[in-house]
């Protein structure tokens, strides 16, 4: 007995720290399936031994922790998770509790797609969006109102005539495939360190504190459940047309089955044409359609015993560690990569796979030689999921992380609170140097088409191109000294260099590569500071006065220019004929109706994104500036703004304007 008591804490504590480490830090320590199975021990072992049962057990509760970054609300309805199958046995006993419930009462199902997203409840009263609440422990959530007015498909005031006074909408709020693989390429474009999934990656976003920034996120959501006192609906069906009818965002992959037969054919049609969607999917949904017949059946303390759900298995295979390299990135940010024996997965032959840093070894606890567990997230992305322990060696030597750049033996360093490590030798590291020059190249910096990869590494190795500016002194005879380069390949070649000289200084700012400086960023820089000679001399002061500037992107700017070898790059740059100052102050306006006025942006507004407003503004010949101060002209206040913004603004007599002032004088 006391075997099995260790065994029910000690389960206990593990899952509840996964728990934890999921929905508070936003990380997944283990795959579904591996948390599910523990998941299952645990109930069995409970369901046994009831007395042993922990007060904090997991089986208790939906899972979930509530922050305390967001005030906390309570559900009118409570958020209950569903139960988890993966096998078609399990759920025909599933079928067989609804049949055995309902005493032989003829039934059928509702079936929709399992979204990988964040869990959301839209509360409406008298049509308008008053509160976004997100799971929590189930009982009570967080208020991300704020943040989910961002969001462009969720309806901020919905219209019909057979709108009820208060409801409840619950959706999935989730990050695009298109949107996240855009954003790792920006993060990858300022030397960040990419996100590892998109499921993580929307929770944090949702609770970031600035709706701004959540805002760019591009965030989407599909609604999937109505709720509220005396609906009119007799089925989930009806409800789902409802939210159709009143312009919600619903996913059109559902469908209605008559039995658990044409349930199971739903599973199995969307086992591949899921991958086809917008967005990371992983199961299946399965809900008793009948309203009444819901309320019949009921729920467990847990779980509404009308509904389950499929999840898909992803696909693991076991194979072993041959070696791990290490790849330095332009920004000398090292990613350790998993070399793998070659092994067949989700339809191709994986070889490698990410291990993303130091922390994520550490955490695997990988050993030389090991045989690790390699899933495919999202059926794209290969992953290490864990270790297959069963075949380690008795004498396996646990992996160190390397201290030295692979490339160029340079101490590698880490910052405090940074993930990764980074070689600090940018000017002699090669991986550094020719990925600065594809960085420089690319379509959102100088387009020069005619240059690619390949290209650039045999112009560095003849010794021909060591920086950005060696590139504007090739000749053409140079070129032809280049395997597989012809005539009129370095005719081209030459062509698109010239070409971009006449890139306007925005762009040749962010191609010059300053960590953590993106397109946006560079081209506020540019607008705010005008040239690179006012930037280059600009103190911590007068770069936090800039739009969307913080400590982080003031500080990288700063070390840039201290740097020598920078500033003689810069002026190479421009003797080769580059712009390096403008004109424009921001946006090209097409009116000056604001008369060139400041205007600071705070809050959340009825008819405008905040952004949407910002280009208006300038648009109309306004300027947009980022801090109260005493030379702002209007602070433009919407709901929920920030107490501290308006009490200076009225300090300093500045004079605060609301959403249909601001739009009075954008007519005129």
């Amino acid at each position: 007995m006391e075997k099995i008591e260790q065994e029910i804490k000690s389960l206990t504590e593990v899952l509840n720290q996964y728990n934890y480490q999921y929905y508070v830090l936003h990380r997944s320590p283990v795959s579904d399936y591996e948390f599910d199975q523990l998941l299952k021990k645990l109930q069995h072992l409970e369901a046994s031994y009831p007395h042993l049962a922990q007060p904090d057990s997991p089986t208790q509760r939906v899972g979930g922790v509530v922050t305390k970054d967001f005030a906390s609300v309570q559900h009118q309805y409570p958020m209950l998770s569903l139960g988890n199958t993966y096998d078609e046995q399990e759920l025909r006993d599933f079928d067989a509790r609804v049949h055995k419930g309902l005493e032989g009462e003829a039934y059928e199902y509702f079936c929709e797609l399992k979204f990988d997203g964040v869990s959301i409840s839209l509360i409406y009263e008298n049509g308008h969006l008053v509160r976004a609440v997100t799971r929590g422990d189930g009982q009570q959530g967080d208020d991300v109102t704020n943040n989910v007015r961002t969001i462009k498909t969720i309806p901020l005031k919905v219209s019909s005539a057979d709108l009820p006074p208060k409801f409840e909408v619950r959706g999935e709020i989730f990050m695009p495939k298109k949107v996240f693989e855009q954003l790792n390429r920006e993060r990858e474009d300022i030397g960040e360190e990419k996100y590892a999934n998109a499921r993580n990656t929307a929770s944090g976003t949702v609770k970031m504190q600035d709706s701004a920034e959540v805002a760019k996120r591009k965030l989407d959501c599909f609604v999937y459940y109505l709720l509220g006192e005396n609906l009119p609906y007799a089925t989930h069906a009806e409800s789902i047309q409802a939210l159709q009818n009143w312009k919600f965002n619903v996913s059109p992959t559902f469908k209605a089955c008559k039995n658990i037969d044409e349930v199971l054919d739903y599973i199995r049609s969307w086992d591949k044409k899921r991958h086809e969607l917008p967005l990371e999917t992983d199961g299946v949904v399965i809900k008793v359609n009948s309203i009444s017949q819901q309320q019949l059946l009921g729920y467990t303390a847990k779980s509404p015993r009308w509904a389950t759900s499929y999840k898909y298995k992803a696909e693991s295979v076991s194979t072993r560690l041959n070696s791990i390299t290490y790849q330095v990135g332009r920004t000398g940010a090292i990613t350790p990569v998993a070399e793998l024996e070659p092994v067949f997965l989700a339809g191709t032959t994986v070889k490698r796979a990410s291990l993303h840093n130091a922390n994520e070894i550490e955490r695997l606890g990988l050993c030389e030689g090991d045989y690790v567990f390699v899933e495919k997230g999202g059926e794209i992305i290969p992953k290490v999921t864990g270790v297959d322990v069963s075949k380690r060696k008795g004498d396996a030597k646990k992996i160190q992380y390397l201290t030295h750049c692979p490339e160029c033996g340079t101490e590698l360093q880490r910052e405090p609170g940074e993930a990764q490590h980074y070689c600090p030798n940018y000017n002699g590291c090669a991986p550094q140097i020719t990925g600065k020059i594809e960085h420089f190249i690319q379509r959102k910096a100088m387009n020069i088409e005619s240059l690619g990869e390949q290209t650039i590494k045999q112009l560095y190795e003849r010794g021909l191109v060591k920086s950005a500016a060696d590139l504007y002194a090739l000749t053409k005879d140079q070129l032809l000294t280049l395997d597989k380069t012809k005539e009129k390949t370095a005719t081209n070649i030459l062509s698109g260099i010239a070409a971009s000289k006449d890139t306007p200084f925005e762009s040749v700012l962010f191609a010059i590569g300053i960590r953590h400086v993106g397109k946006t960023v560079a081209e506020k820089l540019a607008w705010h500071f005008q040239s690179v000679d006012t930037l280059s001399k600009a103190s911590k002061e007068d770069l936090l006065k800039a739009p969307d500037v913080g400590e982080k992107i003031a500080e990288s700017v700063l070390e840039f220019f201290k740097d020598e070898k920078n500033k003689i790059e810069i002026q190479r740059l421009r003797d080769a004929g580059l712009a390096m100052e403008t004109k424009q102050t921001s946006y090209e306006a097409s009116s000056s109706i604001l008369g060139g006025k400041s205007f600071l942006i705070s809050g959340v507004f009825k008819n405008y994104e905040r952004e949407q407003l910002q280009e208006l503004i300038q648009q109309n010949g306004g300027r947009i500036v980022s801090s109260v101060s005493g030379k702002l002209d209007y602070l433009v206040a919407g709901e929920n703004m920030g107490p501290s913004k308006k009490e200076k603004a009225e300090k300093l007599g500045v004079k605060i304007i609301d959403e249909d002032t601001i739009t009075q004088m954008l007519k005129g």
